[in-house]
């Protein structure tokens, strides 16, 4: 009897973006331990003019028009008892007043907790910021709601969007927070380890994607 299933819908593509050459390393690598996904890593550069130019960009043409987007890399922890290697599964980022919320937060917390078990996975707010922040600045956006900061997420998912409605999440490994600073001796151990974090969170991302009901056109 012949086999009147319907074809597979093709899969929708998954771009994953993400500012510096560590970063693209670290999720490239954790890519090829599974034998390859097929999602493309995309360095966009330092900075929101930056990323927001290379996301419009590759959205805006084939094949990313209707792509799935992540911003993933490294973030500022902003609350007391956060720690370089923590994981921060954004709820909605924020910048210049533009909140984007993010898809699937619920399963996507999940799935990072297990790829990456045994570490802290937090979840709340991120804020968009222009430059590395310290100190007294890192208190304020905090007070502002904000649980990270980071350069790049909310231009990214902001520019993805202005491009069509999309599943879009962002993902960041907290390299510094309060208490321990940027500046401080240990910088280099916390940002081994937030390397090696960012590199086992791509089963999660991949997890997530394959769970999109994405609206038929």
């Amino acid at each position: 009897m012949a086999d009147r299933r319907e074809p597979a819908v093709p899969a929708v593509p998954l771009l994953i973006a993400c500012a510096l050459g560590i970063e693209k390393f670290a999720l490239r690598a954790g890519d090829r331990r599974r034998g390859g996904s097929g999602a493309t890593v995309l360095r966009t550069g330092m900075g929101p003019a930056n990323a927001g130019r290379a996301v419009r960009a590759a959205c805006g043409t084939e094949p990313f028009r209707e792509a799935a987007v992540v911003a993933s890399g490294f973030c500022a922890g902003l609350a007391p008892g956060m720690h370089p290697g923590d994981l921060v599964v954004v709820e909605e980022a924020r910048l210049g007043g533009v909140s984007t919320p993010c898809t699937g937060t619920d399963l996507l917390a999940k799935a990072v907790a297990r790829a990456v078990p045994g570490r802290t996975v937090h979840r709340g707010p991120l804020t968009g910021v222009d430059h590395v922040v310290r100190g007294h600045e890192r208190a304020q956006l905090l007070a502002a709601g904000a649980i990270a900061a980071d350069m790049e997420s909310a231009a990214t998912l902001n520019s993805a969007m202005e491009t069509g409605s999309r599943p879009v999440a962002a993902v960041r490994v907290v390299v510094d927070a309060p208490e321990h600073e940027l500046v401080r001796i240990g910088t280099l151990r916390g940002g081994i380890s937030a390397f090696r974090v960012l590199r086992a969170v791509m089963p999660a991302f991949l997890e997530w994607h394959r769970s999109l009901l994405l609206p038929r056109r």
